[in-house]
């Protein structure tokens, strides 16, 4: 079994985290919180992987596969797009998780040879 190592999450990860509380988890309340803590959610403030809040790692969690995937290391590989830092399924060569993604680096890329080019003149 390979251990997964503790990273500080993407602002993606930390967004996705929010959205699947606030929506799907049980035990939040927008007036109170964490109902079984009596205050503030756990998950909410979470900068890092690890430790996750029990309930949210086996109820809530699965329902977004790509999230659960980054998150525990377990499942299909995913990779992070370096554009837009959100996940997507590892498939071959592929290196951004859309179209847009990688015309936006294809832009990136041009824009700097295109300055390295003027600069040398």
């Amino acid at each position: 079994m390979t251990e997964h190592v503790q990273r500080e999450l993407t602002r993606a990860e930390r967004a996705a985290i929010r959205k699947l509380v606030v929506a799907m988890c049980a035990n939040y309340d927008s007036k109170y919180g964490c109902m079984p803590l009596g205050g503030d959610c756990f998950m909410l403030g979470k900068w890092w992987t690890g430790a996750y809040c029990k309930y949210f790692r086996g109820a809530v969690l699965p329902l977004d596969t790509l999230l659960e995937n980054s998150l525990t290391g377990k499942g299909t590989q995913t990779r992070l797009c370096s554009i837009c830092g959100k996940p997507f399924p590892e498939s071959g060569k592929q290196a951004y998780c859309s179209d847009a993604c990688a015309g936006e680096a294809k832009k990136r890329k041009q824009r700097g040879y295109m300055r390295e080019r003027r600069g040398n003149r």
